[in-house]
């Protein structure tokens, strides 16, 4: 059990009414990777924390858990024309993701957005090293990592993260070690807590379900 204390969940932002998924046929194929928002069940944004290939030629990406719960709509925030572009397949509370399954024929992944490149996965990150972040809501930023503290498959990081940027990749480098969970006390102030990626896909693995072998697009 992931052990969180006195945090804040970088809680998904509220979608105002008037957003809607649009259904037109001709709309353009929506960009999404690592770092694209999303709206989760036309009533919620976070942020995509990776986008790639399961064993079985699916295409899947992750978020946050709390954004929402199996068989919620995946549309893209700067691409609502493309309608719904995926559902999530399952969330899992313990550990704060969900997998969403991707219609490939809606989604172009590509690996980089914004100012954090994606190109493969690694183990979890320690103090003193520097981590970056890409976010709907705050975007692009870096700070040091204090590690996982508690032992709890979490890295606690100096990362500035609001409301939104749940799901955000932690990379170094273009190393892909976790994603953006919650912060504790005050946005941009208290740390940040995220699920280190190895222990994501460790658990996702395990179920043999969607997004089982799951590598980023290269």
């Amino acid at each position: 059990m992931l052990k969180k204390f006195m945090l804040v969940v970088v809680a998904a932002a509220a979608v105002a009414a008037s957003v809607g998924v649009g259904t037109a046929s001709a709309a353009a194929p929506a960009v999404l990777g690592g770092g694209s928002g999303i709206i989760v069940g036309n009533s919620a944004e976070c942020t995509l924390t990776t986008i790639g290939n399961d064993a079985a030629g699916r295409l899947v990406g992750i978020t946050a858990g709390h954004c929402g719960g199996a068989g919620a709509t995946i549309a893209a925030e700067a691409n609502t024309d493309a309608g719904v572009v995926g559902r999530i397949a399952f969330s899992n509370p313990e550990y704060d993701y969900a997998v969403i399954e991707f219609d490939r024929a809606k989604v172009i992944p590509v690996n980089r957005i914004g100012n954090v490149t994606i190109t493969n996965v690694g183990p979890p990150t320690s103090f003193p090293n520097i981590v970056c972040k890409e976010g709907r809501t705050t975007g692009n930023t870096c700070g040091i990592a204090y590690g996982d503290i508690l032992q709890s498959q979490e890295t606690w990081s100096q990362l500035c993260v609001v409301e939104g940027d749940s799901g955000s990749p932690v990379v170094v480098g273009t190393t892909l070690v976790g994603m953006v969970n919650a912060y504790l006390g005050i946005a941009c102030f208290g740390p940040e807590v995220g699920t280190n990626i190895d222990a994501i896909l460790r658990h996702i693995n395990a179920g043999n379900a969607v997004g089982t072998g799951f590598s980023p697009i290269p």
